[in-house]
C-alpha cells in the first residue's frame, strides 16, 4: 500500500462523542454515510441529570449501527461545578422565545457547564490517538452556537489548532451538523434513516423527553413539518399530541 493511501485511510478513522442527542447521532450517521470508519463511540457521564438515559440510548444506538461503545465516568471530578444540567435546575422556555437572543442567552447561562465540550473533546482525542484515529466526530448546530460558544465554528477551529500540539497524530474535530439548523438536521436524519425513536435530546432523564427544556423545544420545532414523526418521538407534556 502506498504511503498516500495509508494516510487517506487513517484520516477516515474516527471516534464519536455520542450524547444520544439529535446532533451527535446525525453527525455520526453522516460520517458513516461519508465513509468514515468509526472505531469507537464514547458517552461521558459528567454528572448530568440525563446521564443514565443518555447512556441507555447510546447503547441501543451503537447496537443499531454495530459500533463499539465506551462510557467514561468523570462525575466525581465535577462535584464542585455548578450548572442546572448537573443539579436539575433547568429552565423552561417557550418555543416563541427560542430565537430571542436575550432570553435564550439567559436559559443557556443556567445550563452552562464550564469547558464541557473542551474537556469531552480532549478525552475523545486521547482515545482517538491511541486507536490510530485522526478524527473526533461531534454534534453541534448553528442554532445554539450564538448562545453556546463551544458549539461554534470558531471553537472547533481553536481546539483543532490546540490538538495539533496535544496529539502526536494531529487529531481533528469534525462536526458534520455544525452549519445546519435543527430543521436541516432532521432532514438529514430522515434521508439517512436514522432511528429517531432511539435519540435522547432532553436535559432530563425519565421515560419520555420533557418537552419543556430548550433542547426539547428546538427538537419539537424541527419536527413540526413532519407530523408522521410524532408517533416516533413523544414528549411527557404531550406537545406532540
Amino acid at each position: 500500500m502506498k504511503q498516500g493511501q495509508q494516510s487517506t485511510e487513517k484520516s477516515r478513522l474516527a471516534v464519536v462523542l455520542l450524547s444520544s442527542g439529535l446532533d451527535s447521532v446525525v453527525s455520526m450517521a453522516m460520517a458513516l454515510d461519508q465513509g468514515y470508519d468509526v472505531e469507537l463511540t464514547i458517552t461521558v457521564d459528567y454528572g448530568q441529570v440525563a446521564a443514565k438515559k443518555e447512556i441507555e440510548q447510546a447503547v441501543l444506538l451503537t447496537r443499531h449501527y454495530g459500533l463499539k461503545h465506551k462510557v467514561i465516568d468523570i462525575k466525581s471530578m465535577m462535584a464542585d461545578i455548578t450548572s442546572g444540567l448537573l443539579t436539575g435546575t433547568i429552565p423552561a422556555i417557550d418555543e416563541s422565545e427560542l430565537d430571542n437572543f436575550e432570553i435564550a442567552s439567559k436559559t443557556a447561562e443556567k445550563v452552562w457547564v464550564p469547558n464541557r465540550n473542551g474537556l469531552l473533546i480532549n478525552l475523545a482525542a486521547m482515545f482517538a490517538e491511541s486507536l490510530g484515529c485522526s478524527r473526533v466526530i461531534t454534534g453541534f448546530n448553528v442554532e445554539e452556537a450564538s448562545t453556546f460558544p463551544d458549539n461554534s465554528v470558531e471553537f472547533v477551529q481553536a481546539i483543532n489548532n490546540s490538538l495539533k500540539y496535544s496529539t502526536a497524530n494531529s487529531v481533528q474535530v469534525l462536526s458534520l451538523t455544525q452549519e445546519l439548523n435543527k430543521n436541516e438536521i432532521i432532514e438529514q436524519a430522515i434521508e439517512l434513516h436514522v432511528p429517531l425513536e432511539l435519540i435522547w435530546s432532553c436535559y432530563y432523564g425519565g421515560q419520555r423527553m420533557c418537552g419543556t427544556c430548550e433542547s426539547c423545544k428546538r427538537l419539537y420545532r424541527a419536527l413540526k413539518p413532519h407530523r408522521d414523526l410524532t408517533n416516533v418521538i413523544k414528549f411527557s407534556n404531550g406537545v406532540t399530541e
